[in-house]
């Protein structure tokens, strides 16, 4: 009797601890911020993770707000302040937050239908241009996306390097679009001859999306260069959140398809797979690529 006595007041005591220890982060974290790089234009990406922002909020017991960042730098900044708990980075973007003091860790990352981890770059024309591979580009305009994107930056200057091409002296102008879906559009509109982009497969890219959205017709476009696979994007939340929280976090996210599907299928519209825990280790061939592109910077003094 004694020892079911003190069994029984061991758990009440640990029940009473893990309610406490909860209500402790709760106090401290009346609000949790989520942000998302700006892989898309900031309407898109407040209908595409409001639902997702809701789910979080009520898996958690507490208030979680979307962040919607005008660019790649402002989500690395937000978390390397501690202003922004929780984001949804691409591969690039993750390895320069830890490269430039971020303490945060990938918890999930996406998956595709088959099971692989891994998505492309891809180069974008107009379907009626002569182009039919980068060297037919010399002269022309180039649109890419962000400093800090994986396929709309950093692997394309990587392969280009491997082809003995300096982008800033190979086309007539280089210039930064700001969104995936702005690379497209300058290049539907001649803004831009070609534009990177990133490519899942077939059914899934960037252009597939905005095609689903009528901003675009897919057959208007045609692709010229597609890379290696890199592997898939990340979430991550800061490394100092208290261990209860971030358990929660990581299994309400990586439980997502299964709690609300409707919420899941709202960011990846039935084209991805369960998402799936991962560790930074994936990235560090990604922190490799950014610090060979840092130097390609440095040489050509851009």
């Amino acid at each position: 009797m004694f020892n079911r006595r003190f069994a029984l007041a061991l758990a009440a005591g640990a029940l009473t601890a893990g309610s406490a220890m909860a209500q402790d982060w709760k106090a401290k974290y009346p609000e949790l911020i989520f942000a998302i790089i700006p892989a898309e234009n900031a309407s898109g990406v407040v209908d595409r993770y409001t639902p997702f922002v809701n789910y979080l909020s009520k898996e958690l017991g507490t208030k979680v707000t979307l962040r919607v960042a005008n660019d790649y730098a402002a989500v690395i900044e937000g978390q390397k302040a501690g202003n922004i708990h929780i984001a949804s980075y691409g591969p690039a973007s993750y390895a320069r937050a830890t490269m430039t003091g971020a303490k945060i860790e990938p918890f999930a990352i996406e998956t595709n239908l088959d099971g692989t981890k891994g998505y492309y770059s891809v180069l974008w024309v107009k379907a009626n241009s002569p182009y039919q591979k980068i060297e037919d580009l010399k002269g022309k305009s180039l649109c890419l996306v962000d400093p800090n994107s994986t396929s709309g930056n950093n692997v394309p200057r990587m392969a280009m390097d491997k082809m003995g091409i300096d982008p800033d002296k190979f086309f007539s102008k280089v210039v930064y679009a700001g969104s995936h879906e702005n690379a497209v559009i300058a290049v539907g509109q001649s803004s831009c001859d070609a534009g990177f982009n990133w490519w899942n497969n077939e059914d899934e890219s960037n252009l597939q999306r905005m095609a689903r959205k009528n901003m675009v017709k897919a057959d208007d476009f045609r692709m010229i260069f597609k890379s290696d696979q890199i592997v898939n994007s990340p979430y991550a939340y800061l490394s100092d959140l208290p261990a209860d929280l971030k358990a929660k976090i990581k299994g309400a996210v990586l439980n997502i398809d299964k709690k609300d599907k409707a919420a899941f299928d709202k960011i990846y519209e039935g084209k991805q797979g369960p998402l799936q825990a991962v560790t930074h280790e994936a990235y560090l061939p990604v922190v490799n690529l950014v610090k060979f592109v840092d130097t390609l910077r440095k040489k050509s003094g851009s």
